[in-house]
């Protein structure tokens, strides 16, 4: 699947500028420095006065950390999600929201997956860890118990985990590209908790309204450590069972 980028039209753009320009002015001082840094790093590619070309970020990714995005019609099933993550190909979506529909979705278009979910992609630690975490995926793929256990952790973390940057910040997907959960998470009405593993592993979700429980990290290192840790408790285990 292609983008076919000739067959946006001057409303993506109106949109798309709308939603850049009001998204990062909501930032400021709310989002994870790493992913404003990481944001303003991209601006060649990535910015509010062109819709972004995904051949152009791909090019751009190839002097970086190596990522590329692939096109997807809508969402995958999730062994081939961990399956593209486990080699450097993050999916995303070519359709973009209209202004109807400018602040809730069912499901991800190319706003959430690009302003939210890319720029990160260039902090060579947060492309370890989504590397680590697409490879872990695949060794579990025959077991279903793992992989929800996995997609619980991207929940809680990829898409709508906060970090302690002397204060509470975001970083999470779901979040930096929400304006109104961005301002939601960082509020009173929400409970936000340390970043546990096992908690986390446990905890279910539901994705058809904003979140009520947060998980905060103290670093980017601590996602890396966690898929770590995951992996060698479950060799272990294998082991033992075999």
């Amino acid at each position: 699947m292609n983008q076919q980028f000739e067959k946006y039209n001057e409303q993506d753009q109106k949109i798309w500028n709308l939603l850049f320009t009001r998204q990062l002015e909501n930032l400021e001082k709310k989002a994870s420095k790493t992913y404003l840094e990481a944001l303003h790093k991209m601006n060649p590619v990535l910015n509010a006065k062109e819709l972004p070309n995904f051949e152009n970020i791909n090019q751009w990714f190839k002097n970086e950390t190596g990522w590329e995005i692939e096109c997807v019609p809508g969402l995958i099933p999730v062994e081939d999600f961990f399956e593209l993550l486990a080699k450097k190909r993050f999916c995303s979506s070519t359709w973009l929201r209209s202004l109807e529909n400018l602040d809730y979705l069912e499901e991800p278009d190319m706003f959430h997956d690009i302003f939210g979910h890319v720029p990160l992609l260039c902090n060579p630690v947060f492309s370890n860890f989504m590397e680590a975490f697409g490879k872990l995926g695949v060794a579990m793929k025959d077991d279903a118990e793992r992989l929800v256990q996995l997609q619980r952790l991207y929940w809680f973390t990829i898409e709508f985990g906060l970090i302690k940057e002397n204060t509470t910040q975001i970083y999470g997907a779901g979040i930096v590209s929400s304006f109104g959960e961005t301002n939601l998470s960082l509020g009173n009405t929400v409970q936000v908790v340390p970043f546990d593993l096992k908690t986390i592993l446990n905890q279910s979700f539901e994705t058809d309204h904003v979140q009520d429980l947060y998980f905060q990290i103290e670093s980017y290192e601590q996602l890396f450590v966690a898929i770590e840790t995951l992996e060698k408790e479950w060799k272990e285990v294998q082991l033992v069972l075999n």
